[in-house]
């Protein structure tokens, strides 16, 4: 029996409706009016349905969510359920280059340096592809094999040491303002930079950087800055899908940005905003099944998503309690306190100069425990 515990793991997802759990049937008690949470788009008037009648057809081809994406977020989102502890010695490597301590690999550059210097240097930040790993470190191998995945002991050191804590956010600061976006408060509000106009010129028709984006997103949630990804995602999607000033990250706003983020209410909050303005309606593939009852077709602006998968946790709980072949369903439900806040102007309160990085920069954590029960977050 103990060889059996020792070998246990976790069977990952094969689907992505087992990867989803945004719109589980058990989490409604946070839902609007019921004509929102009906499953189906915003009403639309008799000539725009006779118009998309057409383009739902057989003929048109039919879009749908990617496994990969789904599966790679949800294992970010589970603390990598399957992660096994490095054998080596835990050298900090991440947390010794924010103290400054240590250069990045390959280019021998300080942090210090990059903070002091980079800032506004946008050919260099669009064209170094080695940095970006080391300020934004990740439970999972990038691109630059010279830098270190981030251990859960080093992600407790990380939190719990104030200038490390200073320098990532100058670090985060300074990659909104390539993105043409400053930060507005201690809360991780955000709002348009004033060389918006170029930068989202730019970041529209740079694709690469929104590969960078879901990491820089996945590194708040891991160094305890969870609460800072939901008003970036936010103004993304309104860039995107009400300016159209960003066109391009449509796609990769709904099925990589807004599920980096743990909390289901939350990511909910931000694809109900989404499903109101996407176009066209009836292609909307992020939002919930239809309701109990009704039958034929999933409706427009479902994602066909049935019901949760069992979180790790909960399937550890079922293994260990059960000494027999038991067939058990486990529906998570979560309910979450987190609002997406508005976008205000204004400068950073609180902040002497984030145009430095060395403004102080000290802001409250969200701490991410490894006790803490995986059932509130899909």
């Amino acid at each position: 029996m103990g060889n059996l515990v020792g070998s246990w793991r976790f069977k990952e997802p094969s689907t992505v409706e087992e990867c989803d759990s945004t719109w589980g049937s058990d989490s409604e008690s946070d839902e609007p009016t019921a004509e929102d949470d009906s499953g189906i788009s915003d009403s639309v008037s008799p000539a725009e349905s006779d118009r998309t009648a057409g383009q739902s057809g057989d003929s048109a081809p039919k879009m749908k969510r990617s496994f990969y994406a789904a599966r790679d977020l949800y294992k970010y989102r589970h603390s990598y359920p399957n992660y096994r502890k490095s054998r080596q010695p835990n050298e900090y490597r991440n947390l010794r280059f924010y103290m400054n301590k240590i250069p990045l690999v390959p280019d021998g550059i300080y942090i210090e340096e990059i903070l002091s210097k980079w800032r506004g240097d946008y050919d260099k930040l669009e064209h170094n592809h080695t940095y970006i790993q080391w300020l934004f470190p990740l439970r999972e191998q990038g691109l630059n094999f010279y830098a270190h995945e981030l251990t859960q002991d080093e992600i407790k050191e990380f939190q719990s040491t104030r200038e490390a804590k200073r320098r990532f956010l100058a670090a985060y600061s300074m990659m909104l303002d390539f993105y043409g976006i400053k930060l507005l408060d201690k809360s991780g509000n955000v709002a348009r930079a004033p060389n918006w106009q170029e930068r989202f010129q730019h970041l529209n028709e740079s694709h690469h950087n929104y590969l960078r984006i879901t990491r820089i997103l996945k590194s708040l949630g891991e160094l305890g800055y969870e609460a800072f990804k939901a008003p970036l995602v936010r103004l993304f999607l309104q860039e995107s899908l009400c300016n159209a000033t960003l066109p391009n990250m449509q796609h990769s706003v709904l099925e990589y940005f807004v599920y980096t983020i743990r909390l289901p209410a939350t990511r909910r909050r931000l694809l109900r905003f989404a499903r109101k303005h996407y176009k066209p309606a009836h292609a909307f593939l992020w939002g919930p099944p239809p309701k109990k009852g009704i039958t034929g077709s999933v409706g427009a602006g479902s994602s066909g998503i049935r019901a949760p998968a069992p979180t790790p946790e909960l399937n550890r709980r079922v293994e260990e309690n059960t000494s027999s072949s038991v067939s058990s369903r486990i529906t998570v439900s979560s309910h979450d306190a987190i609002m997406c806040q508005d976008l205000v102007g204004g400068g950073i309160k609180g902040f002497p100069d984030l145009g430095s990085y060395e403004a102080g920069l000290q802001m409250p954590l969200m701490p991410v425990s490894g006790r803490r029960e995986r059932s509130e977050y899909s």
